[in-house]
């Protein structure tokens, strides 16, 4: 909507004009100090005074935008019909659309790569007498989620098993939570009463569980757990994954199993495969260079998916030397992948919004794909296009991130009969994120995005939250203690909790866009 017609606020027309003509210049900075504060710690903090004044400008467009559909809509008397146009957002870089997501899993890679790896351990499973702790432990993008599922999902294992559980863990280690994913039960709240519960659901069973990207050090905790499933049948099993060698200490009973980084020629396969997809063909000096890429990627496959996806957007001997100049070789686990970065950075501006935006779910959460796309319409993210509602290119935007490995495990279920009946939306689009890029998404926005899985006691918001996800259900008293300081939040997104009660303050916050 073109607001050049309505003198939406008598005084004001000068100062609005001058916002016009500086927003998208600052909009346009901040998409520069992006990549300048990765290594320049100066220019984190120019970054955050950059994005206050454009979330505060925005707001302001905002108070313009509502006032003009406020006045038109009283002239044509039309009180109930008040709606809102997206900012048309600046696009720094041009991707190259596809109609729909590719399969770029690379199963039969991964599963040729794997071959020898997984059957030791299905061996070693289906040999057990005992109950066994079987670490699988390696760095970070290295495949142990997915090592762990061709194990589970291998037919003499399913076959051996009368119960078979996988509980995505990470960072808190939460024994009601572990407990009640288990024994497929509502989060009990009384963690003893959820413990008791597993251990009568595995007394007696041959059980298999997979504790999924665990990092837990607390040798008590996993003690108290453990006493549960020690009453499990012969020969059960818990296979943990986990980045950390100390864990695989405290938890194991047998040695770890240290995953092997890919070879190169699996490597190789992978950036080829995804790096000359969109082209009829493989130019001779292009794919020489492939091999010096598989360098960088020092044995991640995730590296490699998202390497070769960048690639794919690139089509000259020049713009692929260039890449390899600025990407680095990966040499310390313990931080984002340098190549996962990289490709963050060679993201389109409207692109870095939508993704960094993600780090207000938690680690491991199945985000619903039709509710994100609203999420990000709602703050603004998409940009408009002439003939192209909104809501498309949303979902054009997720298809390309998802492309570039940004989701993963995209799945559709379909709906209920109910869903069906009422002639709503026949499928469920959900993915995840891998937790190194959720990592990077957590780097860029920093304290924009407040997650709370626990308790609100040590966690207030602060003068730059703009987006929180809450996921708990607690009295009025101590959500009312969370949301007493004032906050320009723009997201409030409530995870498994009771509408009654929600605090009284959030009628105060005159930014939210989505709730």
């Amino acid at each position: 909507m073109s607001l050049d017609k309505y003198k939406v606020m008598e005084g004001m027309e000068e100062q609005h004009e001058i916002l016009k003509r500086k927003l998208p210049a600052i909009l346009d900075v901040i998409t520069d100090a992006e990549e300048q504060a990765s290594h320049r710690e100066g220019a984190k903090a120019w970054l955050e005074a950059l994005k206050k004044v454009a979330y505060e400008a925005n707001d302001i467009f905002d108070e313009f935008k509502y006032e003009a559909l406020r006045r038109e809509a009283k002239k044509n008397g039309h009180y109930r019909e008040l709606g809102m146009n997206a900012r048309q957002a600046l696009a720094s870089k041009q991707w190259r659309q596809t109609d729909s997501i590719i399969d770029y899993s690379e199963k039969d890679i991964v599963e040729r790569s794997r071959a020898a790896e997984k059957q030791k351990i299905v061996k070693a499973l289906l040999e057990n007498d005992d109950i066994m702790v079987l670490p699988i432990v390696g760095m970070g993008g290295l495949g142990k989620t997915t090592f762990a599922k061709l194990i589970y999902n291998e037919p003499k294992i399913q076959e051996n098993f009368q119960l078979k559980r996988w509980v995505c863990v990470s960072d808190e280690f939460d024994l009601g939570e572990i407990a009640s994913k288990f024994t497929m039960t509502t989060n009990d709240k009384d963690c003893d009463k959820a413990l008791q519960k597993l251990k009568q659901e595995v007394c007696g069973k041959r059980y298999l569980l997979v504790l999924d990207d665990v990092w837990n050090r607390d040798a008590d905790k996993w003690a108290k757990l453990k006493t549960c499933l020690v009453q499990g049948g012969a020969g059960s099993a818990i296979l943990t994954t986990t980045r950390l060698t100390e864990v695989a200490r405290t938890m194991g009973s047998v040695q770890a199993h240290n995953l092997t980084t890919l070879e190169k020629s699996f490597l190789r396969e992978i950036i080829e495969r995804r790096a000359f997809n969109l082209q009829k063909e493989k130019p001779s000096e292009l794919v020489d260079m492939v091999d010096k890429f598989v360098d960088r990627c020092v044995g991640s496959p995730l590296a490699a998916r998202a390497l070769g996806s960048v690639l794919s957007n690139r089509t000259t001997l020049e713009e692929w030397s260039t890449l390899l100049r600025k990407s680095v070789i990966c040499d310390d686990d313990s931080e984002i992948l340098p190549i996962l970065k990289l490709s963050y950075e060679d993201l389109p501006s409207q692109m870095k919004q939508c993704f960094a935006f993600c780090a207000v779910f938690p680690k491991d959460y199945e985000i619903d794909v039709e509710m994100l796309v609203k999420l990000w319409m709602a703050n603004d993210f998409i940009p408009s296009k002439d003939g192209v509602c909104l809501e498309k290119n949303g979902h054009s935007i997720f298809n390309e991130l998802a492309r570039r490995s940004f989701f993963q495990d995209v799945e559709e279920t379909l709906m209920s009969k109910y869903s069906l009946e009422y002639n709503l939306c026949r499928f469920r689009k959900t993915c995840k994120i891998h937790d190194l890029m959720h990592d990077i998404a957590l780097h860029v926005m920093r304290e924009e995005c407040i997650t709370v899985t626990g308790t609100p006691n040590s966690t207030r918001l602060k003068d730059s939250s703009r987006h929180l996800f809450l996921s708990y259900d607690r009295t009025n008293t101590l959500l009312d203690a969370f949301f007493e300081k004032r906050s320009p939040l723009q997201t409030v997104l409530l995870d498994t909790i009771r509408l009654d009660s929600l605090p009284q303050h959030l009628l105060k916050y005159n930014s939210l866009r989505a709730l």
